[in-house]
């Protein structure tokens, strides 16, 4: 992990990426044999993608609790739907076993949201912070000037060099 960055940062990105949020809620906590393969299929599929920086997944975050999630930055939504639907990575076998043991007997519950963003659609801040969320995913620039206030963030053109 990087170090903490001691000025007001936010995240620059010229291209378009994807946001993915994916998670669990685990509804019966007494039924480990229903959540945690779950749980562990999610660790396989991350340790997977960990070891192709071609997936074009750029950046993960997580937070564990009884609802879980993790933020994925992905290139592209093409690169997202390549990795969830190749018959040989580990998400194919990991639905269709959540399908089979799990489905809609409300012992666990799977979610996921998906985002496409564009340039300048985004606004994000960072101060006292590592490389965190986008900002480890993408360049990080200094907040200032126009990129002070949340406004300028979302309109400042893209002209300042990385820190």
């Amino acid at each position: 992990m990087s170090g903490i960055i001691r000025e007001r940062v936010t995240a620059q990105c010229d291209e378009p990426f994807v946001v993915f949020l994916i998670g669990m809620r685990i509804n019966k906590p007494w039924k480990v044999h229903k959540w945690l393969p779950v749980a562990m299929a999610m660790g396989r599929m991350i340790r997977e993608l960990s070891t192709r920086p071609q997936s074009d997944l750029l950046h993960i975050e997580s937070w564990a609790g009884r609802t879980t999630i993790m933020v994925q930055y992905w290139r592209s939504f093409d690169a997202l739907e390549r990795y969830a639907k190749n018959q040989s990575d580990a998400h194919l076998p990991a639905w269709r076993a959540f399908n089979q043991k799990v489905a809609s007997n409300g012992d666990v519950g799977i979610w996921h949201e998906t985002y496409t963003v564009n340039p300048g659609q985004f606004e994000c801040v960072y101060n006292n912070m590592p490389r965190f969320g986008l900002a480890a995913a993408t360049n990080v620039v200094p907040a200032s000037g126009k990129r002070t206030g949340a406004r300028g963030r979302l309109t400042a053109p893209n002209e300042v060099a990385p820190v």
